[in-house]
């Protein structure tokens, strides 16, 4: 699914008015409309209501107009609080309050804090249409706006959402001072990036898109654009696999990690690239834990660094270079290496040297805190970094907390400014790319938050570098398998308990299923 910002729906709207000459007004009553429609369906076992249409001065209120006046019509009991002064309220949303206006429909002016409650507390409503802000917010909301959203998210109330909880930023999810907390949002023609990228989205409910009557045909082209990845696009991102294959047809990939105590992220690494469909894999591994790796590694080939360390040092460099000219098509870097300063030296001169497809993650990231400009002295060569919020928070020296607020301006902002793939680990997974495209992941649950998750997907993200995908396709075809694999096992045994283990055996289920998907 393709979503937009609310600067390009501004633009499609502008578009189907201006240029296709269909007039806003018409666009407004079929929005309002649509969402009626889906309001009687959904809550037809509360009918008649009571109903409260909650309206701000824009667009949106004019879209809650609409809503009255249909259901009033049906014969649903509907309130509408305006929340401000009737000359304030202007164009095709005044047109819109005009005609509700002329059925004499319950209409209330509101422009102070008091009389809000007081008119919200009278109207005791089962059912709240939330039509205050759309999806332009660019400011925090204050005043009597918040007095409204405090008074709905208090409230034991059903709440339906037009287009956009209002106080989610539209463009990337960001909560401006508060938002609404809906049960159902009914989006207009195009998802919001707002609606899908956290934190926004854990305030949507469920989810609807509903058409308006603006062509498909004829609109704004767009330099950015962000999609969702559901099962229908990660089908289209499973590389080939051709039936007189063999091994060698499907990729080498190399993984440089592990050190003392850290042996199990190695080989959760290692053999999720083989669970990825990669038809070869090589683990380069210090020395001195080579015969840990002969006894817990089966199908994964080993190759012991020299010196006899039981961590990665710079003397280890060239070596591996020659291993990966050997014929390695990727390099998963990182998992549970360590923080020796040999190591981090190691790890830089790695990246910054390597002409490799290659994924850092855990460890791998953890060498750049403080230094993250030396990403940028990698040249042309596909990089992938897979931080969660507390290794991008080192890398980029912001609080988690702040991270967390504003996940999707800055992971696209991060992947433009050092050209790398970059995927913030997270519900709602996001991958960013060098040039600005980001895609959302949708699979996954709370199993994933266990030890060695995290590996298993650098694993699996390695393996499709190896087969031959791009590094963007790559990192999103792997978040969506790794997510994948744990919603099947939830689906058996729930989410709590969930082993990177286990994950590692239910990869080829989620690609057996996805591929399954791809042919109907």
């Amino acid at each position: 699914m393709k979503l937009v910002t609310a600067e390009q729906m501004q633009a499609i709207d502008r578009n189907a008015i201006e240029s296709l000459r269909i007039p806003g007004a018409a666009l407004m009553e079929n929005a309002g409309r649509a969402a009626a429609a889906v309001i009687q369906h959904q809550y037809s076992d509360i009918f008649p209501g009571p109903l409260l249409v909650m309206a701000g001065s824009g667009n949106n209120g004019g879209d809650g107009y609409v809503i009255a006046r249909i259901l009033a019509d049906a014969g649903w009991q509907v309130r509408t609080l305006v929340l401000a002064e009737q000359h304030r309220i202007s164009g095709d949303a005044a047109l819109m309050l005009q005609i509700l206006q002329n059925l004499e429909a319950d209409v209330r002016f509101l422009s102070e804090a008091v009389s809000l409650q007081v008119e919200f507390t009278e109207s005791e409503p089962i059912l709240i249409v939330d039509a205050l802000l759309g999806t332009g917010l660019s400011a925090e909301v204050t005043g009597l706006y918040r007095t409204a959203i405090d008074l709905i998210n208090q409230s034991s109330s059903k709440v339906v959402a037009i287009d956009i909880p209002s106080g989610v930023q539209g463009s990337d999810g960001r909560i401006m001072g508060c938002a609404v907390r809906a049960d159902l949002t009914l989006a207009f023609d195009s998802g919001k990036i707002g609606l899908a990228s956290r934190p926004g989205a854990d305030f949507v409910g469920d989810l609807r898109i509903l058409e308006i009557g603006i062509p498909r045909l004829k609109r704004p082209k767009f330099d950015f654009c962000c999609d969702l990845v559901d099962a229908i696009t990660a089908a289209k991102l499973i590389p080939s696999r051709q039936s007189t294959g063999h091994k060698g047809s499907f990729g080498h990939l190399g993984v440089v990690a592990g050190s003392a105590g850290m042996t199990g992220s190695a080989a959760l690494s290692s053999e999720a690239g083989l669970r990825s469909g990669a038809g070869l894999v090589t683990l380069a591994c210090p020395g001195g834990l080579h015969d840990i790796f002969e006894i817990k590694l089966t199908e994964v080939m080993t190759r012991p660094l020299a010196l006899q360390r039981k961590f990665l040092h710079t003397e280890n460099i060239q070596e591996i270079f020659a291993l990966a000219a050997a014929g390695w098509q990727a390099l998963v870097l990182g998992p549970g290496l360590g923080n020796n300063q040999e190591t981090v030296s190691a790890i830089r001169q790695l990246v910054t040297e390597s002409t490799l497809p290659m994924v850092l993650d855990a460890d791998g990231l953890n060498a750049f805190a403080g230094v993250v400009e030396l990403l940028r002295t990698r040249t042309s060569y596909p990089l992938v970094l897979t931080p969660h919020p507390g290794e991008f928070s080192r890398l980029i020296g912001m609080p988690i907390a702040a991270i967390e607020a504003d996940r999707f301006r800055l992971a696209r902002q991060f992947a433009i400014d050092h050209q790398v793939v970059l995927l913030l680990k997270g519900a709602r997974t996001l991958i960013a790319d060098p040039a600005g495209q980001v895609r959302i992941n949708t699979s996954g649950n709370a199993g994933l938050a266990s030890a060695g998750s995290g590996d298993v997907l650098s694993g699996l993200i390695g393996g499709l570098l190896a087969q031959g995908l791009t590094a963007f396709d790559a990192a999103s075809l792997g978040a969506w398998l790794h997510g994948a694999a744990a919603d099947h096992l939830a689906a058996e045994f729930g989410c709590a308990g969930i082993l990177a283990g286990d994950l590692l055996k239910a990869v080829p289920v989620a690609r057996y299923q996805l591929e399954g998907a791809c042919l109907c």
